[in-house]
């Protein structure tokens, strides 16, 4: 489980006021919400990484920020392995299951700066899957996925949570939070404007976003089966 109780200042500005967030094993919860809603601030804040917070045990909990690369010329394989980095081994079998979950083996030898955005993605998120944690924040952890790419990793990350770990993301698609989460957290004007199954949370969600909602009958690709 992790939780956070506080208001959030950032360079003299509140930019969460008087949030009150828990998220449990068993479960994969969204920050949903505009931008600038304070959703990364959110994410970090539980990583510990905001001034006068406590870090958690990095074995722990693992944090992927938005946009996260690597710049280095590093191979896939070894961008997982960094997430071995807290436990201080190399650990080889943990890596070889990251490199699968996320579908990426048979690039395992490729530089990460020579495949593409997507893949380089997988392997940021192999990375935080390597560590093997209890709770997974994850920033954006669709961003560069083709829409069947990112089915595959929400799929993904619901089964880690049901088998009983925390799972905390920020996204942007709605219609995946609809789909995979069992409950969005949505954000605006600095506060939690609703904490709730997403279907209970979509008024909230519509509201903070300034758009209607309701059926929409317009063709649109669906989910793989199963």
């Amino acid at each position: 489980m992790i939780t956070l109780s506080a208001t959030i200042r950032l360079g003299g500005r509140i930019v969460l006021d008087h949030i009150d967030f828990a998220a449990r094993p068993g479960e994969l919860v969204a920050l949903c919400g505009p931008n600038g809603a304070g959703k990364s601030t959110l994410l970090r804040a539980l990583a510990g990484l905001l001034p006068e917070g406590t870090r958690p045990d990095p074995r722990r909990v693992a944090y992927l920020p938005q946009g996260a690369r690597s710049t280095w010329g590093l191979t896939v394989a070894e961008v997982a392995a960094l997430g071995r980095i807290p436990h201080h081994d190399t650990g080889a079998a943990p890596i070889e299951r990251a490199l699968r979950a996320l579908d990426i083996w048979d690039l395992r030898h490729q530089r990460v700066d020579r495949i593409s955005g997507g893949q380089a993605r997988r392997a940021m998120l192999a990375r935080a899957f390597a560590t093997e944690p209890e709770v997974f924040l994850l920033d954006e952890p669709t961003s560069d996925l083709d829409p069947a790419a990112a089915h595959q990793v929400m799929a993904l990350l619901r089964r880690v949570a049901h088998d009983g770990r925390c799972v905390v993301v920020v996204l942007h698609a709605i219609e995946l939070a609809m789909r995979y989460a069992d409950r969005m957290v949505v954000l605006a004007q600095g506060g939690i404007a609703a904490d709730t199954a997403p279907a209970q949370a979509l008024p909230a969600a519509a509201a903070a976003f300034g758009l209607p909602f309701g059926a929409d009958p317009t063709p649109r690709l669906l989910p793989p089966s199963g």
